[in-house]
């Protein structure tokens, strides 16, 4: 699992895409991340800010699944597989 990758903060959408990409359920990655399901349906709905460390879970929970998240680069955040 990744730990040096909060340089930037991943956005709901690339949430919804990278567990497209990994083919995870919304209560997947809750178990996964160690966080409540709400916490990441409501991240993922734009709903409530969540904290820095359940943004950290998630994104360590996906990448660990492997997912890699592409930061804004002038085309817009994105994810791929790794």
């Amino acid at each position: 699992m990744s730990t040096e990758n909060v340089d930037f903060p991943i956005t709901p959408a690339q949430c919804r895409a990278a567990r497209a990409l990994v083919d995870l359920t919304q209560p997947q990655l809750a178990a996964a991340a160690s966080l409540g399901l709400s916490t990441v349906v409501d991240f993922e709905k734009s709903r409530r800010a969540v904290s820095s460390d359940a943004a950290k879970a998630i994104r360590n929970a996906l990448e660990a699944a492997g997912v890699e998240f592409i930061e804004e680069n002038g085309g817009g955040p994105g994810v791929r597989l790794k």
